[in-house]
């Protein structure tokens, strides 16, 4: 009777391996871990090109106009692009494989680097309120409006292009530190665009422009701040979306011969979705139909949920799936006291 085999299965005919590693769906030779987290790098890599670029220009006209704003906005933007190396780092560790000791490999790491980048967007919100009220304060004369105007206009430009491209990259991938970071960037292209409105606003005589308008984009960042800090929490403590958990169900229950979907979790590690399903299948079946079954499930399931990692498949007569199935009563043994194990 195929029941209670709980652990991972694969399917090398299909380029489903199974081990310790908990590979993906592959129907080849690439493991979709590392492609999307090479992806991840690529991503990072000309993304911090676009970026330095960007700020390298914006400190060229700060020489020249002595603008505290587009000072500002280019710290930002300096900033933005180191927010690349925690995030590089922890692709590159997320590319090592499971051992003894990290079981479930060093995916983790990435959560934390989209800690670091939750604070370095906080950072740039205080920073950015600061100077704003500074500047509402002790108002500054700047020279050179029109080259202040033009940089503004290329540090929204560069940002805002970095932005689409990380935010489209991490969706791809799953990555939430990612999708953070790509946040981070549209957040200092609007600070950008602020500087410009702030230009245009001194240029038509009204020099408490650009303050007023720095304070109304570092609400806009704190904004930012709590979204992506909601969502960098949310996979820190195992949160997933129910759409993904309904469709994980809706395939596993499409399997022929599966009666019922009875447990089901899932989590992400980095960038990969882990999910744990039990099933129930007709009780008559051999152990081997039962694997066969399960290998089906985890074969939907690869197919219909690009970020998936690994899949642990549990296999129930039907009529005696959940865990209430597998709670062991009141019992004594070894001369122990009477005890249980809910």
């Amino acid at each position: 009777m195929a029941q209670g085999h709980g652990h991972e299965h694969g399917d090398p005919e299909h380029g489903h391996p199974a081990g310790a590693h908990g590979h993906g769906h592959t129907h080849g030779v690439v493991d979709p871990s590392i492609a999307s987290t090479d992806r991840g790098l690529w991503a990072l890599k000309w993304s911090f090109v676009g970026l330095m670029a960007t700020a390298l220009i914006q400190v060229g006209v700060f020489a020249v106009s002595g603008s505290v704003a587009l000072l500002a906005d280019t710290i930002h933007n300096f900033a933005d692009a180191a927010t690349a190396i925690p995030l590089g780092i922890a692709f590159l560790l997320a590319k090592r494989r499971a051992t003894r000791r990290f079981t479930y490999g060093l995916g983790r790491v990435e959560d934390l680097a989209g800690l670091a980048i939750i604070v370095t967007i906080t950072a740039s919100a205080v920073f950015a309120s600061y100077e704003a009220i500074h500047r509402l304060l002790h108002p500054q004369p700047v020279e050179m409006l029109w080259a202040v105007m033009v940089a503004s206009v290329i540090g929204f430009v560069g940002n805002e292009a970095v932005a689409v491209f990380r935010i489209r990259v991490g969706k791809q991938i799953g990555s939430a530190a990612l999708v953070a970071d790509g946040y981070h960037a549209r957040v200092d292209g609007w600070t950008s665009l602020a500087v410009l409105l702030g230009a245009i606003g001194v240029w038509a005589g009204y020099p408490l422009a650009d303050p007023v308008v720095g304070l109304l984009i570092s609400a806009a960042i704190f904004v930012i701040v709590w979204q992506s800090a909601r969502a960098v929490m949310g996979r820190m403590l195992d949160g997933v979306d129910p759409e993904t958990l309904e469709a994980i169900g809706h395939a596993a229950r499409h399997v022929p011969r599966v009666e019922e979907v009875t447990d089901l979790r899932a989590r992400w590690i980095g960038h990969r979705l882990h999910a744990e399903v039990s099933i129930t299948v007709p009780g008559g079946l051999s152990v081997g139909d039962g694997h066969e079954i399960a290998k089906e499930v985890r074969h939907q399931l690869l197919h219909h949920l690009p970020h998936l990692g690994r899949v642990m498949v549990h296999v129930d007569p039907y009529g005696q799936g959940g865990e209430q199935y597998h709670r062991l009563g009141e019992h004594a043994h070894d001369g122990l006291p009477t005890h249980s194990h809910e």
